[in-house]
């Protein structure tokens, strides 16, 4: 794959601070677009831009500030010191690249980092205004994240941070997150939400989560190489504005985000889940880590807003059944076997053909009651029958009724 390099030559660009020409009286350089200054370091100037979102700032609906301890997120994500850190100790990472293959002719051309100082959220976004300077912006950004012992990104396990690895290895500079801590807020947004969103990414979840819209200025992602590949080669940096405002927007929706996830773990019931499906989707993971109580609630919670109680937020059909399923079968290893009679019933009264089977089960093994067993196995294969399902799927359940039938058959004499 060609590099940035052979890219730019193809498009008849030269790159090198040492052959650039000075800018014309009137040209559009990068400081007079954005906020910015030149920041000297051991490689050279680095181009910094530079702002602050206090505490009273809300992103959408949701506050950037991290207030809710991470203590589950670090459970989730296998590693104490997620929990153990204070909040400022963690930097919020996000780049803009030349593409997406990776690899060593793909460039950050812009790193956005944030962090938190003094309850307030220091943001700045290390530019590149040639390829040339990128050993210097490395070292700036260095410093940036020298108080900083972890990472949160969004994909920056598979992407951002291999990336800047590589750039740092090739210009002979200590990698400044090599030993930290990094939690990655793209799984943990498809476990949440997979099930009731049908995009998981960064700026959906804004919209669709924190409730918040990006301005006009917003630039697509897939645009952005192209804009910097005109920027190298007009020098012109007006169309890059919406490439700052689009990385700065994704840095600070990564602290609402966590904020909002740390809060929804700290107390789901206060009225910050709303749907539930999300319930469901919490306890899928609290029943994942074994907290098999907390787990049971919130199932117990979504399970509330099924299509029988009318919500406006609830369950359609087939998700009742799911969260019904995982349920009882919880309540199981709970030793509650008296909860999962009764979810089995409801579930039974719905068409659910698992729940009939479950009673099978019980009154076959826990009663040793072939003959209720046998009814329930016969209102199975009946619904069966009659359900609405592919073909190899009622196939599946016929054959697996049929089995238990003529095995309660001959329990029972008949």
């Amino acid at each position: 794959m060609p590099s940035l390099a052979d890219k730019l030559k193809a498009l008849g660009v030269k790159t090198g601070n040492e052959i650039l020409p000075p800018p014309a009286p009137d040209s559009h350089t990068i400081d007079s677009v954005v906020a910015g200054s030149f920041h000297p370091t051991p490689r050279g100037d680095a181009f910094v831009a530079e702002q602050t979102f206090g505490e009273d700032y809300l992103h959408g609906e949701a506050s950037h500030l991290v207030k809710s301890p991470l203590a589950l997120i670090a459970e989730w994500a296998g590693d104490p010191r997620i929990a153990e850190l204070p909040i400022g100790k963690f930097a919020f990472l996000d780049t803009e690249t030349s593409g997406m293959a990776g690899g060593t002719g793909t460039y950050a051309f812009l790193v956005g980092v944030g962090r938190f100082v003094d309850g307030k959220f220091n943001l700045q976004q290390f530019f590149l205004r040639d390829p040339s300077e990128e050993p210097a912006m490395l070292e700036a950004l260095i410093h940036f994240l020298a108080p900083c012992e972890a990472l949160v990104t969004f994909n920056g396990k598979s992407f951002d941070a291999p990336l800047l690895t590589t750039r740092y290895k090739l210009h002979r500079i200590p990698v400044p997150f090599k030993d930290y801590a990094h939690l990655d807020l793209l799984p943990l947004a498809r476990r949440l939400w997979r099930d009731r969103l049908p995009s998981r990414a960064l700026k959906y979840l804004e919209e669709h989560v924190l409730g918040f819209t990006r301005a006009s200025e917003e630039v697509p992602g897939y645009e952005i190489p192209w804009l910097y590949f005109d920027y190298l080669r007009t020098r012109d940096a007006r169309p890059l504005g919406g490439v700052f405002y689009h990385n700065a927007m994704d840095v600070v929706a990564m602290a609402a985000l966590l904020a909002h996830i740390s809060d929804l773990f700290a107390d789901p019931y206060n009225g910050r889940v709303e749907h539930g499906l999300d319930f469901i989707a919490l306890g899928k993971l609290y029943e994942d880590l074994n907290r098999w109580d907390e787990a049971a609630r919130l199932f117990e919670r979504g399970l509330e807003s099924s299509p029988s109680t009318g919500s406006g937020q609830g369950l359609d059909e087939s998700d009742f059944g799911v969260a019904v399923r995982r349920l009882s079968i919880l309540q199981k290893k709970r030793g509650d076997i008296g909860q999962a009679l009764l979810l089995w019933e409801k579930a039974a009264q719905q068409g659910h053909i698992y729940a009939h089977i479950e009673l099978a089960k019980y009154y076959e093994h826990k009663k040793r009651d072939p003959q209720a067993a046998l009814k329930w196995a016969k209102l199975a294969r009946k619904e069966a029958e009659r359900a609405d399902l592919p073909a190899y799927i009622r196939k599946h359940w016929l054959d697996e009724i049929d089995h238990r039938l003529a095995r309660l058959g001959r329990k029972a004499g008949l």
